[in-house]
């Protein structure tokens, strides 16, 4: 028994190599903050970054000098993915323990939901909070965007079937089809598009008024749509200091947004000339579908709850316009901008609760978005008529379930419905525990716990409130947000593997 124990391990010894890479990748993006932090004269920060690059590198170079090299099964690439993405949020942290003097639990918090680009922040007053400190916030979401993993992979050039099984046990951010056979082709061509669109986001927030550090910020935390912002009142800033051309700067941050909530196959068939795909791909049928009716929905809501203390002209109606088409797409993007608070009182019950189930479905499979995903939604209310219409149907009828020319496999009907169960189940087990251990109400323990999954970022109680919960909550909301980025899969493995052993 102890052999085979021993025998079981040392066949495994190999994921402290991949670990070692993902290290030393890590270390070296670490030291990137030391640009801004040369240009705004912010030396007493760095050693925020030298330290822990210093240990990530070393950590890295000694687990891939001692540990060997092999190709990993399926579940030794989910704990890979797993692990790899507790390690980086660890490493992470350490710039806000150090520069900030924050307590662990709430750097690797912080570093979580950046790498997860969930947005989700425990930190206050960001507009007094080093430059070198808000580009590695803002930066780990462009990291976590496209998914650290796949460039550590491609950096290293494993590529190949060992890659395949990285990128596969990573989640969401690809689908079964690829643009180009092989895995480092497909990862240069997301690595083409995702690098095109955040150079013009770049551009179009530098022409809209941000200064040249918040326009590289954003860009970095908008198509990535993880949403983190240099500023406490979000991309409401401008407007509020009358900076530039703040609805300029809202219809390009929705346009980016929306770009970054679509399957990136799509912008690869896009590429190809093949336009027509933006409106007849099954999945943005019903991403457009949601996104307008979302918008309507909360516009008439508040048209019915204001107009008769309110007398409305044009330019209200733009107004309103402009906030609801901008919150409907920073939540189902994931991306979390806020330009008016979700609790504000614009948003009657009703459009609270669409923002809310905007939140659970979330943007595009293949995608930089979360939540449990359009394209799934979408499956689950055809095979929901379906059901209908067999009701009505002779017995013997048969009636496949047919998304976009092609019959979707009983299996991966099973494996939706699983992911989905999964996904709800962990919300309200999450919500269970922030209620329990918070004086917050249903709806707010429910909504900071599908913000957390859904890696959304905003929830119907405040930051202040959020940076004072229990260090159990916010555990949970780790985990929550790593299972939400990893589709639960690799997590669920790990987990399962530390509890046979225990």
């Amino acid at each position: 028994m102890f052999r085979e124990l021993l025998q079981n391990i040392k066949e495994r010894l190999y994921i402290f190599n991949y670990l070692g890479s993902l290290l030393v990748i890590t270390g070296l993006f670490m030291l990137l903050p030391l640009i801004p932090i040369f240009i705004y004269n912010e030396e007493q920060s760095l050693y925020t970054f030298i330290f822990p690059a210093a240990i990530s590198l070393f950590t890295g170079g000694v687990l891939c000098l001692y540990f060997p090299l092999k190709k990993p099964s399926i579940r030794g690439a989910m704990v890979i993915t797993a692990v790899g993405w507790l390690t980086v949020g660890l490493i992470g942290g350490l710039p806000y323990v150090i520069g900030l003097k924050k307590g662990f639990i709430d750097a690797f918090f912080e570093s979580v939901s950046g790498f997860t680009t969930t947005g989700i922040t425990v930190f206050e007053h960001l507009d007094s909070m080093p430059r070198c400190i808000l580009f590695w916030r803002a930066f780990t979401q462009w990291l976590g965007g496209i998914g650290i993993l796949s460039f550590f992979m491609a950096v290293s050039f494993r590529g190949g079937s060992i890659a395949a099984a990285l990128f596969s046990a990573e989640g969401h951010k690809v689908t079964v089809a690829r643009p180009a056979p092989g895995i480092f082709h497909t990862l240069v061509i997301l690595w083409s598009i995702y690098g095109v669109f955040s150079i013009l986001s770049f551009f179009l927030f530098f022409i809209g008024g941000m200064s040249t550090f918040d326009a590289i910020t954003h860009a970095f935390t908008c198509i990535s749509t993880g949403g983190f912002s240099t500023h406490d009142a979000s991309l409401a800033y401008w407007e509020q200091k009358k900076i530039g051309h703040p609805w300029f700067i809202e219809f390009s941050a929705i346009a980016i947004m929306l770009a970054g909530g679509t399957n990136f196959l799509i912008h690869y068939r896009v590429l190809q000339g093949k336009i027509k795909n933006i409106f007849r791909d099954f999945e943005m049928k019903w991403y457009w579908l949601f996104t307008l009716l979302a918008v309507s929905a909360i516009m008439l809501d508040h048209f019915l709850a204001f107009s008769k203390t309110e007398p409305l002209d044009l330019a209200d109606f733009f107004k309103i316009f402009r906030i609801a088409a901008f919150q409907v797409s920073s939540l189902i993007t994931s991306t979390g901008y806020l330009t008016v608070d979700i609790n504000s009182p614009f948003f009657p019950a009703l459009s609270k609760q669409i923002l809310l189930t905007l939140m659970i479905i979330g943007g595009c499979i293949g995608s930089t978005a979360g939540g449990i995903k359009v394209m799934r939604a979408g499956i689950l209310f055809r095979l929901f008529s379906l059901e209908l219409r067999k009701l009505v149907m002779p017995r013997r009828a048969v009636l496949p379930l047919v998304i976009s020319g092609k019959v979707v496999e009983p299996e991966e009907v099973y494996r939706i419905g699983a992911l989905v169960w999964g996904w709800l189940a962990i919300v309200m087990v999450g919500a269970f525990v922030t209620a329990f251990f918070s004086d917050l109400g249903p709806w707010q323990a429910l909504s900071g716990m599908a913000s957390a999954m859904g890696n959304m970022g905003p929830f119907y109680f405040s930051v202040h409130k959020m940076a004072t919960l229990s260090p159990v909550i916010k555990l949970t909301y780790i985990f929550a947000m790593l299972a939400g980025r990893l589709e639960i899969l690799p997590l669920a493995v790990l987990v399962t593997i530390v509890f046979r052993r225990l």
